[in-house]
This record gives structure tokens, sequence and C-alpha cells, in this order.
């Protein structure tokens, strides 16, 4: 009985520290740019550094660039640590969206940081499209420099409302208010996307400021690459479970304090609103009377 007792303690512990080993192996492994993503456009402008954990983004006179994830999702959240281009950036688009990928009936959802002359604060734009219906823009001035450092964006897609976010402070909430007619994206899965480019007829100033192509190259990072969400052919059915913990109860709205900086974002940085603009819609559109 010794002896069987021994080598069931000794086969024990062999099992024990080759599953804390494999777990330690699993953990430790950083999880690298191309595990998740594919280039989509121009692959000699998007380099791998720091081992493939972090990506560098150019842009010059021949071309930006832009990546996607492998997969779609459905529900979850989606967070970029993200660099943006020091110094006069103006002309330049960096984006950061989810997109269903179809045309007539386009969901998406978007970061889009708009450069800047230097000195001056860059702005991150915001949109959601959803089952095709989008110019839904907002622009926040962001109140750091986000090329001096990285800074976590998020956005946050469950069936309750897409809440985009900067480090954890809500910069928008849109609501689902399908109970009032109005459309919110929910059937569709999306996929991940990132781009790199010139737009300098509308980024800047509404087109005023162009870009400096003395400046180029232009460069952008991104690293922590962070997914959370259904996805696969079974990406309905997991969707629906309540259980998912984007779908619990601390997700369905802001807290009190999430709430408060929200306002404090919304009153002090906020410097346009689509809900507000009477020369684009001179009657509010539905979902800026329903509270989104």
């Amino acid at each position: 009985m010794g002896y069987t007792n021994t080598v069931y303690h000794q086969l024990l512990l062999f099992l024990v520290v080759h599953l804390l080993g494999v777990a330690v192996f699993v953990v430790a492994r950083p999880a690298t740019f191309y595990d998740d993503f594919s280039v989509t456009w121009e692959e000699s402008h998007i380099r791998q550094i720091q081992g493939g954990t972090a990506i560098q983004l150019v842009l010059d006179q021949s071309s930006g660039c832009g990546f996607a994830s492998k997969h779609k999702y459905l529900f979850g959240r989606v967070c970029m640590k993200i660099k943006l281009i020091p110094g006069d950036s103006a002309g330049t688009v960096t984006a950061f969206y989810m997109n269903s990928d179809t045309d007539t009936i386009r969901d998406e959802l978007d970061f889009e940081f708009l450069g800047n002359r230097t000195g001056q604060p860059y702005t991150v734009q915001t949109n959601v499209y959803a089952h095709g219906k989008g110019d839904r823009e907002q622009r926040v001035n962001l109140w750091f420099d986000p090329a001096a450092d990285f800074h976590e964006y998020c956005i946050l897609w469950t069936h309750e409302e897409v809440r985009f976010s900067v480090d954890g402070i809500p910069i928008r909430v849109f609501k689902n208010n399908e109970a009032r007619g109005l459309p919110y994206p929910k059937f569709q899965p999306m996929g991940v996307y990132s781009t790199l480019w010139e737009a300098d007829d509308w980024a800047t100033r509404g087109g005023l400021e162009k870009i400096d192509w003395s400046k180029a190259p232009f460069y952008a990072y991104y690293k922590d690459f962070d997914i959370e969400g259904c996805t696969g052919p079974a990406a309905a059915s997991c969707a629906e479970n309540p259980n998912n913990w984007w779908e619990g109860p601390g997700y369905k709205q802001l807290d009190a304090e999430q709430a408060r900086k929200y306002k404090w974002v919304r009153m002090n940085h906020m410097i346009y609103d689509y809900c507000t603009d009477k020369s684009r819609y001179p009657v509010p559109p539905p979902e800026c009377m329903a509270g989104i």
C-alpha cells in the first residue's frame, strides 16, 4: 500500500508540474500581430517590432497601409493600444474600426484619429453605421498627447449598447433603441480593421490644412491586440449566451464613476455632434431625441 501511495503521489506531482508548465507556457506566450491579423494593403508599410507583439504603420507619398482580423466577431470587446503620429500630422487619418464588410446593409463602428498641426489637439471622430445608415459623426479633442505614448482605445459591443472608450473613459455611448424602431447593429458579425492613410481633403479643419509631405514618412504604432467576442460558425448561438462577461449587469450601462467621466468629456472636449448640427439636420435625427 505504501509503495502504491508513493507511486500515486509521484504521478500526481508529475501531472501537476506538467500542467503548470503548460499553463505557464500558454499564459507567457505573447500574442503576435499575425496570430489574429493579416495585412490587407501594402505589406511593405506594416512592420513587426518587439518580436511581433507590436507593429509600425507607415504612410509616405507612395502609399498608406491597412490590416484586418482573420475572423469576424459578434458582440464582445476589442481594444488596441495605439501611439499616433507625432509632430505635424495634418491631413493624415489613423483609423481603428469594426466593419461587417457588407455593402447596402453595412454595420460599422469607427474610431478615426484626425491628424493635426504641431501644437494643436488631436481629434478623434467616432461614427456608427447600423443597417447601412451612418452619418452619425461625433468629434472629441483628446485631453493628452496621443503621440507621446501608447493609450488604449476600446469598442465594447453588447445587446444593450456600443461604447467607445479611451483609457477606460467612455467618450461615446450608442444605445440599442430597437424598441423605438431605430436600427442597431445586432445581426452581422464584424471584422476588426485599421488603416493609415492620407485624407487632406477633409481630415484637418475640414480640409483647410493639407498634408506636409516634407514631414513624411509618418509612423503610427499598435500593440496589445485584445479581442474577445463570439466567432466562427456558432457565433450567433454564442452571442445569445447571457453568461458572456460583456453581457453582465456591469456592462449594461455606465456606472456612477463612468457616467461622471463621460459627462466631463462631453462638456469639456466634444467639438462636434451631428445631433446638434442644424445645417445638416434641421430636425434632429430620431436617435438623438431618443437620448443616444
